[in-house]
């Protein structure tokens, strides 16, 4: 998906208005493709999903509710620094993210604090002295997914409601009707079948939007209701994705059936390289 392409879809079914905020309405991505390896053939260090991870020595597994929690991907940020368009990440060190073994943690609740961790390390990996660690013993089968590389790529993302990027815009039922029928167009057969993994953009979004939600939630407000929450709500758009992850058979990863993780963190957050900052979202259908 490219930004001409998105714009070629919206003059032909009559939203040509959208044009004009088209960078409002969408983001560059960075795209995971993944393919199974042997894990024995992957240089410690490097980026994958699933697998073992290669951590520091200081870097102790983390648990939640007794049992650790599953290994999802580490991320080698200078692999990734030539696809950073917007300069969001950091440009060398690493990033390792794990979530809840028994997958029950949807973000929904501030209890749900706890149930993923992210890891950051600035150093070069080489002078970092990762090792390879082996599953906790007590983590479930179920919990431990199939190491997977990953080849890095571009794609441009766009927003799937975009009256909530561009303020005052007049929307109806009937234009988000039309609006999907063009989205629909911009995916091919393969790429509908291919698992969506990205770091940063706008995400495949399965429900409703979670950046309300992150926003709420990681305050400890579940209840719009709640006299906090309009004051609270102004800062939802201050969300940024930072990885999602889709269910994908070859690595055993399964969320909900068929859903996706989200790992998201506030820009500010970003910028400061806090990424113990982050709240987790699961969504499915």
């Amino acid at each position: 998906m490219d930004k001409a392409g998105i714009q070629n879809a919206l003059v032909a079914v009559g939203l040509s208005r959208l044009v004009q905020d088209i960078d409002r309405i969408t983001q560059v991505s960075i795209r995971l493709s993944t393919t199974p390896v042997d894990e024995s053939a992957l240089k410690t260090g490097v980026s994958k999903l699933g697998g073992q991870p290669d951590l520091p020595a200081d870097v102790r597994w983390p648990q939640w509710k007794g049992l650790p929690q599953s290994f999802i991907a580490q991320i080698r940020l200078d692999e990734v620094r030539q696809y950073d368009i917007s300069n969001l990440l950091p440009n060398s060190g690493m990033l390792w993210f794990f979530y809840d073994a028994r997958q029950e943690t949807y973000g929904d609740n501030p209890a749900d604090k706890g149930g993923w961790h992210v890891f950051f390390r600035d150093d070069d990996p080489s002078r970092l002295k990762l090792q390879r660690t082996p599953f906790p013993a007590t983590l479930p089968e179920s919990g431990r997914f199939k190491a997977c590389s990953v080849n890095f790529s571009n794609e441009v993302t766009i927003s799937q409601q975009p009256q909530l990027e561009i303020s005052g815009l007049a929307w109806t039922d009937a234009d988000q009707e039309v609006y999907d029928k063009a989205l629909e167009t911009l995916i091919t057969p393969a790429d509908r079948a291919a698992p969506h993994h990205r770091l940063l953009g706008i995400p495949d979004t399965i429900q409703d939007d979670m950046r309300q939600q992150c926003q709420l939630v990681s305050n400890g407000v579940t209840d719009t209701n709640d006299p906090r929450a309009n004051e609270l709500s102004k800062g939802a758009l201050d969300w940024q994705l930072l990885l999602q992850v889709d269910s994908d058979e070859p690595a055993g990863m399964h969320w909900a059936s068929a859903g996706m993780i989200y790992y998201w963190i506030k820009r500010a957050d970003l910028q400061a390289h806090r990424f113990d900052h982050t709240w987790l979202v699961l969504q499915s259908d």
